[in-house]
Order: structure tokens, then C-alpha cells, then sequence
């Protein structure tokens, strides 16, 4: 049986998180390469590196699938002075593509990156925290809201997320003496979704880039959670290969060793 093609797999990941649901300032999608090529193997990872790049190379596969874009803004040249154009720049080279599913993966409830979370959890009845009213669905926008099996003793819990997400830290308000059995969530940056998470009577919102400021606007509703942005969505490269292994049967996409967390802790 061929290999299938770039295309194949991209647009299996699209009948997941379609595109079009992704936000205005993104850049999901193809980025290096040619939807036609016939794939030789995959690389699934959260940051698509130059470092990543590397792997792939010596792995043999000619696409990486990344949550993140590398390439944000638009590039005016392309001569290796950083290193996003490094990384395009032996990407190109090596004739390697690139595939970001990023706040469309995000903005799913089926098999996104929120409920991924919410599945380390062990969170019950998750729906979406912010639905996106124009899309007429409540299982497309940001954010995720479930409930623990069992109320937790607030330190418990927090120690057990810490566990859980492999954090290095865990960055929290104050605690406020009550159980937890709400959670609220939002992979990567989603200190704007605090709003959210108080209205609709979370307990506890976990996500990570929460600014000093921004945990005053707490102010007693619930217990802020930042775990780290990395911390918080680095099981979308579990995610990701899961969701192209089922599909795909006649190879063995593969998960990157390669650590891109910027954040280290002393």
C-alpha cells in the first residue's frame, strides 16, 4: 500500500480542527513545503524548532506536525539571522514540511487541546468555557469547564496538577478555604478567559502567562492556577500522534524527544 500524502494527513487533522476556526491573528496551516509529496514519516511536536527540524532529519520524516506556527509575522528575508529563519531556511533545504494546528486546535471540544488536558484531570462534563456565538455550536471556542469526580482539599489539588502536568512550578492566588470541584482551563495564554471562568463559578482556572497584575483580578472568586504555557499544552504532542496513528495504520508517526520549553527552573 503507498504512503499517503502530506495533503492526506493535513486534511485528516482538518476534519478535527478545521481551519476556519482558528483566530485572525494566527497562522495555522501548511507552511514549508508541498501538499503533494508523498510522506515518508511524521514528527509531532508542540514547537517546531530548528532543533526539531534536526530530529526530523535524522528520523526520516519529511513533515512535522507543530501546535505552534514558527513563522507568526510575515518575513521580508530569509537569511538565517534568527531563529525562525533558521529553521525555515533548513526546513526548505532538507525539503521537510511544516504543519501548525494551533487555536483550531484549541477552539475544538472533540479531541482539542483543552479536553486533552481535561483528560489528565480526569475532569467529568466538560463543554466549552467560551463558547464562540457565530458559530451557532457550544463545542467550538476557548477555554474548557468540567467537574472533578471528588471535591479536593484546595493544596491537594494544587500538588496533584503540579504531579499531573509535569510542572516545574505551580504559580497560584491566594487560597480561599474551599473545595475544589469546578475547573476551569485554557491551554497556553488564556489570562483572558478569567472573566469566564469567575461568571460561570469555577473554583480554580488553570492556564499559564498569567502577568503579577492580572492574579489581582482574582480577587476572591476563584484560585488561579499558572502552570507555564509549555507545561500546559505539551500533551498536544500525545494529542496530535494519537489522532494521526488511528487514522493512519501503515506507518508509526513518531513524538519528538526534543525538549522546546524556553522556561527552565532553578
Amino acid at each position: 500500500m503507498p504512503m499517503p500524502t502530506i495533503k492526506d494527513i493535513t486534511s485528516h487533522l482538518e476534519t478535527i480542527a478545521p481551519l476556519s476556526y482558528q483566530e485572525g491573528y494566527d497562522n495555522a496551516g501548511l507552511i514549508t513545503g508541498d501538499a503533494g509529496w508523498e510522506l515518508s514519516n511524521i514528527l509531532c511536536c508542540l514547537d517546531a524548532t530548528e532543533a526539531v527540524i534536526d530530529h526530523a532529519i535524522q528520523q526520516g520524516c519529511n513533515l512535522v506536525v507543530a501546535h505552534h506556527p514558527i513563522v507568526f509575522k510575515g518575513l521580508k528575508r530569509i537569511n538565517g539571522i534568527n531563529y525562525v529563519e533558521r529553521t525555515i531556511i533548513k526546513a526548505i533545504k532538507n525539503d521537510i514540511a511544516i504543519y501548525a494546528i494551533h487555536t483550531n486546535l484549541d477552539n475544538v471540544l472533540y479531541r482539542g487541546v483543552n479536553s486533552k488536558i481535561a483528560e489528565k484531570l480526569g475532569l467529568l462534563h466538560t463543554r466549552i468555557l467560551s463558547p464562540k456565538p457565530e458559530t451557532n455550536s457550544l463545542e467550538i471556542g476557548s477555554g474548557l469547564i468540567g467537574e472533578l469526580p471528588v471535591a479536593m482539599d484546595e493544596v491537594a489539588f494544587l500538588k496533584k496538577l503540579k504531579e499531573t502536568m509535569l510542572a516545574g512550578c505551580v504559580r497560584h492566588t491566594r487560597l480561599l478555604g474551599r473545595p475544589i470541584k469546578t475547573v476551569a482551563l485554557c491551554g497556553g495564554a488564556g489570562s483572558f478567559l478569567l472573566p469566564v471562568a469567575i461568571a460561570r463559578r469555577a473554583d480554580v482556572y488553570i492556564t499559564g502567562d498569567f502577568k503579577y497584575h492580572e492574579f489581582f483580578d482574582a480577587d476572591g472568586h476563584l484560585v488561579i492556577a499558572d502552570i507555564g504555557h509549555f507545561e500546559s499544552e505539551q500533551f498536544t504532542i500525545d494529542l496530535l500522534h494519537e489522532i494521526i496513528s488511528e487514522k493512519f495504520t501503515t506507518f508509526a508517526p513518531l513524538k519528538t524527544s526534543v525538549n522546546t520549553n524556553p522556561v527552565h527552573y532553578l
